[in-house]
């Protein structure tokens, strides 16, 4: 198949395929009039390097699982290499769960102690109405 199908085929465009040739990535075989041809091999490729992209998976960290693909494997995550890639990502995943947890701690007990600090009586206005806005765009 040609560039603009495979493109289509993979749900993305024919200049980000030029990109992950320049990247080795994505190898292209050139007809006599020298189009760029593909398979479904090359197919398969895209569809494992987009996976791991929509997980979060820059697109180096794609490079070994597209290596174990290359290599022969029926799934680029069957390598060595990708399971390391897999363990490093979670370990990251897991840091950034922890960091949220302590945001949102931090964040909780703001809102605790604020409500405990409202005084008693008809709530404060910290808003102004639409007709304040408009009173004080005249006046400026």
């Amino acid at each position: 198949m040609r560039i603009g199908e495979l493109a289509e085929r993979a749900g993305t465009t024919t200049r980000t395929l030029r990109y992950y040739e320049s990247r080795g990535l994505l190898t292209a075989r050139r007809t006599e009039n020298g189009y760029r041809t593909y398979d479904e091999d090359d197919l398969r490729l895209l569809r494992q390097i987009r996976t791991l992209q929509d997980f979060g998976f820059d697109l180096e960290e794609t490079r070994p699982f597209v290596d174990c693909l290359r290599a022969g494997h029926p799934a680029g995550d069957a390598c060595p290499a990708s399971l390391a890639v897999y363990r490093r990502k979670l370990a990251e995943i897991d840091g950034l769960i922890a960091q949220l947890q302590q945001v949102r701690a931090q964040v909780g007990a703001q809102l605790l102690r604020a409500e405990a600090e409202l005084p008693a009586g008809p709530e404060p206005r910290c808003e102004l109405t639409s007709h304040e806005r408009e009173q004080g765009e005249r006046t400026s």
